[in-house]
């Protein structure tokens, strides 16, 4: 039991499916680590990173946005809202939609306006985020 499998669906559909030997997840309350055998859960996921270690031991990430995790009999299924491979992202794009929600939230705004904004400025800085050569 070296590799689990997985899916990864988001809005736009299948984002991956395969075997995994290891991922890390943007959990609502910290990032999580998820090996072959992991016990049963479903667990809420934030925008953020998500590293992934393929059968070949290559690394690979993703800019995620919300959904759920679920891993149960050695299987794990993650719906997401968005799913980006960094050669997907548009630097440009993004750094444009995170100054568009900066100034707009210097704005008096509703309850949901804002939150909206909040989700939008959290995709684009997760978009910068993975793009940053660390």
């Amino acid at each position: 039991m070296n590799a689990f499998a997985t899916q990864i669906i988001s809005s736009d559909g299948m984002f991956y499916f395969g075997r995994l030997k290891n991922m890390i997840i943007p959990a609502v309350d910290g990032e999580l680590g998820i090996l072959p055998g992991h016990e049963e859960m479903i667990i809420a996921l934030t925008e953020g990173i998500l590293r992934y270690q393929d059968t070949k031991d290559v690394w690979h990430k993703a800019a995620i946005g919300r959904g759920t995790i679920q891993f149960a009999n050695n299987r794990c299924t993650i719906v997401v809202d968005t799913a980006e491979k960094p050669e997907d992202i548009d630097v440009h794009r993004a750094e444009d939609a995170k100054a568009r929600a900066e100034e707009k939230l210097q704005h008096k705004l509703s309850d949901r306006e804002y939150r909206l904004l909040q989700m939008s400025l959290a995709r684009a800085l997760t978009r910068l985020k993975l793009l940053d050569k660390d």
